[in-house]
């Protein structure tokens, strides 16, 4: 009798046996949210960076459908959708959110402080109040910085390198934005320091480019400087169409840009960024938190010049 029960015992155990490596192996499934203001057909969208931030995913050993998932939302160009994708992210319950932006980041550190987050690619999120330091976030953000707006007063100066005669300088920008807000600030800054004025054109919303465009032929700049907010970017082809036509030299932010017809550009290249965000990540999945993980900085940035387009 005794072998007997030991026998169905054993029986009874190599069922469970399977059924419980099963259940172990779908409990390591980590959920992550990539959150974008982009569109996936947008240029200079977060699409590809998407790509770069898997395959660093994909070097750490992650594979998705294994031991990740990855829920990627996306605003298509409407920030006002954005609040509305982050809170779908936390009732989600992913373990961490992967933002391109600082709009974007903005939108889910309004969702959440308890979800860790990992920006990939902002432009000074100390002075937007995402973290306390780079040294040491203090909250459930960290990630890497573009250094946006400080980069800003140096596209200026490259500018006036390619058109020494440069005077006055349209500048490209969306209040609505807060990365924008501070590169404004940054680059009035430049603009004294250089000797050159700067025009100030703010548009906010699609039908806002004729307007616009009509103020800068109507002061006359001999150049212009565009930022990388999303709807800039969603029209970047009637900017470059409208800076050739008025033979107006301009300084971009992103490679694509001068790619598709611009100038010139300055900038960090946006896909290793996201490449690296894996790292933060992969720490976060293990353990670590964001508060006690630095914020990067860029080490390389570009200058990408058009060769086909003259200065002036």
């Amino acid at each position: 009798m005794r072998r007997t029960g030991l026998a169905v015992l054993l029986a009874v155990s190599v069922i469970l046996a399977p059924l419980t490596g099963e259940a172990q192996q779908a409990a390591k499934i980590s959920r992550i949210g990539f959150l974008s203001a982009t569109s996936p057909s947008d240029m200079g969208s977060d699409a590809g960076r998407l790509v770069a931030f898997r395959q660093g995913l994909r070097e750490l050993g992650y594979v998705e459908g294994q031991n990740i998932a990855i829920e990627s939302l996306w605003a298509e160009g409407n920030y006002d959708r954005l609040p509305g994708l982050a809170a779908e992210l936390v009732r989600l319950k992913v373990d961490v959110i992967v933002t391109g932006g600082a709009v974007a980041t903005g939108a889910a550190k309004q969702a959440t402080t308890t979800i860790p987050i990992v920006m990939a690619a902002v432009g000074d999120p100390v002075r937007t109040g995402f973290v306390a330091s780079l040294a040491r976030p203090g909250g459930n953000i960290t990630g890497l910085t573009i250094l946006g707006p400080e980069l800003s007063a140096k596209r200026l100066e490259l500018l006036k390198e390619a058109v020494p005669k440069l005077w006055r300088v349209a500048f490209l920008w969306n209040p609505a934005n807060p990365a924008n807000r501070l590169q404004f600030e940054d680059i009035q800054l430049g603009a004294k320091a250089l000797g050159v004025t700067l025009q100030s054109v703010e548009i906010r919303s699609p039908d806002g480019f004729d307007s616009a465009f009509t103020a800068i032929t109507r002061e006359r700049p001999s150049a212009l400087i565009m930022t990388a907010d999303l709807l800039h970017q969603r029209h970047v082809g009637r900017i470059i169409e409208f800076a050739a036509r008025s033979r107006l030299p301009a300084m971009y932010q992103l490679r694509e840009h001068a790619e598709a017809g611009g100038l010139m550009s300055y900038g960090v290249s946006l896909r290793p960024l996201f490449h690296r965000a894996a790292t933060f990540v992969d720490k976060i999945l293990k353990g670590a938190k964001p508060a006690d993980l630095p914020v990067e900085q860029p080490t390389k940035f570009e200058l990408v010049i058009n060769l086909n387009k003259s200065p002036t």
